[in-house]
């Protein structure tokens, strides 16, 4: 680990051809974190589109975890790339992420449906799924690697903030480029053909991307380090096999970058699937919300980037998991409030209950979508969580299963994607369908002072604030742990991990817990959790590192 100490290293300007290094660095990665958003702000599209053959609740926790095995092969990704980066430099390892990617995305533009292929469709789509997990894996730990080994000592947040933002400006430009075309073409047809057209249009940015990265040079730091004969043979041994440098690689994991992760994705993707899938809100006006949330708050990467140069990278990345952790749950059930009171109301007033035998219910946690459920009870209550109806199971032995809503019994048919009694008595009783006249609506981009509208989008505001918080000053942090010989390895996996196996599972698992408990809100207790955990794991035991000397 390098010494944890400060250095009297002059702090100096960059110069023209360094600013333009970080410039391109900071773009390449924006097209290339578009390219790796547009699945996911398509999720629901993209499911039926190649997971037809399932019923939609199923659907939606396949096209959720479709998304997330891009995440589940990152920390491969990482290790994989970290190796070439450290060994041959962090330059050439840039150009092969992002072709990669951009090939990947591409195909995807391409790739017929269920309808056309089969079983194929699936399979192929999760196959560049991982593609894009594997090029993403290596580009993040080079990117910031690439950025600290530019910047003047003492400005490394500021400088590392930059590529924080990265990702949050690819997601807010696929969000752009899926609204234009899906006010372009209209939702039938985008919803037919024209979600291809994000997907093909990635082969301009890769064109963009390429020609930006070819203009770049090495790292001065790691060519200094391999013309004097001093880089890493076994990066991989020297990271991962050596305890005192792995000790480090967990404690970045557990105290620090774990926390971030969580509340990374529940402050965009959890918030953009809560408004859809939970809310009934629909896809047009809920990806305007949170693209105006995300221009709003993008700029607070750059602001607690910088302001961790003076104040060091632990007080803000810490503060920000535990004030997410204690406020996540109230956040929520305004946004409820305000994008669907009826809802909301619905479930204050309405008294919902399955009635069963208790031998005849399992549990329906099921964040794989591998399971099948048949018995009447668990798909009594699968139904309801698809409905966003909050329920209770009352289990009494030898009972028929039987819905009653607000002390009615409804007739209940076995049926696992549609029950009409069910869905008319819930609704009679004042739940919602998707469409209704309470339920939020924008009808174009700039439709943002209704008090409805400005409320949420000023709540998803503050979601994007905590992200900026614990995501801002992070890659300076992890760039700081770490010396310079295995630098690109040792903080790319802890990196990978944290965001791709504890963030990017999230969405799925959050559902899950949505759907096994018949509560909206319970699967917020994932982000609560870890970030909870962070913060405490991280302000005992994390080092500041805002001062190292990051040359050695």
């Amino acid at each position: 680990m390098s010494t944890m100490t400060a250095t009297s290293t002059k702090q100096t300007g960059m110069t023209k051809d360094e600013r333009f290094v970080i410039l391109a660095s900071s773009l390449g990665t924006v097209f290339e974190w578009y390219d790796f958003y547009l699945y996911g702000s398509l999720a629901s599209i993209i499911g039926v589109q190649f997971f037809s053959d399932y019923p939609p609740a199923t659907r939606d926790i396949f096209a959720l975890l479709a998304f997330a095995a891009g995440f589940l092969v990152r920390p491969f990704g990482a290790i994989v790339f970290g190796r070439v980066g450290d060994i041959v430099g962090r330059k050439y390892t840039f150009l092969v992420t992002i072709l990669i990617m951009g090939l990947s995305t591409f195909i995807v533009g391409l790739l017929p449906n269920a309808a056309t292929i089969g079983i194929a469709a699936p399979i192929i789509l999760i196959a560049l799924r991982l593609l894009q997990g594997l090029a993403l894996g290596g580009e993040y730990g080079g990117a910031a690697t690439y950025v600290a080994e530019h910047a003047p000592m003492g400005k490394r947040g500021y400088y590392t903030s930059f590529i924080q933002t990265t990702a949050t400006l690819g997601l807010f430009l696929s969000l752009l480029v899926i609204l234009f075309t899906r006010t372009a073409l209209g939702e039938p047809e985008f919803a037919k053909w024209g979600w291809r057209i994000p997907f093909l249009l990635s082969v301009f940015l890769l064109g963009i991307s390429v020609w930006i990265r070819l203009r770049l040079n090495e790292s001065p730091v790691f060519q200094k380090m391999k013309d004097e004969g001093k880089a890493s043979k076994a990066p991989l041994t020297e990271a991962f096999a050596n305890w005192s440098n792995a000790k480090i690689v967990i404690l970045a994991l557990v105290g620090g970058v774990m926390g971030q992760g969580v509340v990374w994705y529940t402050g965009q993707f959890y918030a953009l699937f809560f408004l859809q899938s939970i809310l009934k809100v629909d896809g047009y006006t809920a990806n305007l919300l949170i693209a105006w949330s995300l221009l709003l708050g993008t700029a607070f990467f750059i602001v607690f980037g910088a302001l961790s140069d003076k104040i060091g990278r632990k007080p803000i990345i810490l503060s920000g998991c535990l004030i997410a952790a204690l406020t996540f749950f109230p956040i929520f059930r305004m946004i409820t409030t305000n994008a669907n009171p009826a809802l909301e109301k619905a479930i204050e007033s309405t008294k919902v209950e399955v009635v069963a035998d208790p031998k005849a219910c399992g549990d329906l946690f099921n964040p794989v979508g591998t399971r099948v459920f048949t018995a009447p009870c668990d798909t009594a209550r699968a139904y309801l969580a698809q409905q966003s109806v909050k329920y209770s199971t009352t289990y009494t032995a030898g009972s028929p299963v039987k819905v009653v809503v607000n002390g009615k019994d409804v007739a209940y048919t076995d049926a696992k994607t549609s029950n009409p009694q069910v869905l008319a008595a819930v609704q009679a009783a004042g739940y919602p369908k998707a469409g209704d006249a309470g339920i939020v609506k924008m009808s174009n981009p700039f439709d943002i002072f209704r008090p409805q509208v400005a409320a949420i989008i000023g709540l998803l505001f503050i979601l994007v604030i905590y992200v900026t918080m614990v995501y801002g000053p992070i890659a300076a942090m992890l760039v700081e742990l770490f010396p310079t010989r295995i630098r690109y390895t040792s903080m790319s996996l802890p990196y990978h991990i944290g965001n791709g196996w504890f963030g990017g599972l999230l969405p799925a698992t959050a559902f899950a817990i949505v759907a096994s408990t018949g509560d909206i809100y319970a699967g917020l207790w994932y982000p609560i959790i870890f970030a909870s955990i962070t913060a405490v794991v991280g302000f005992f035991f994390l080092p500041e590192t805002k001062d190292v000397d990051i040359t050695k």
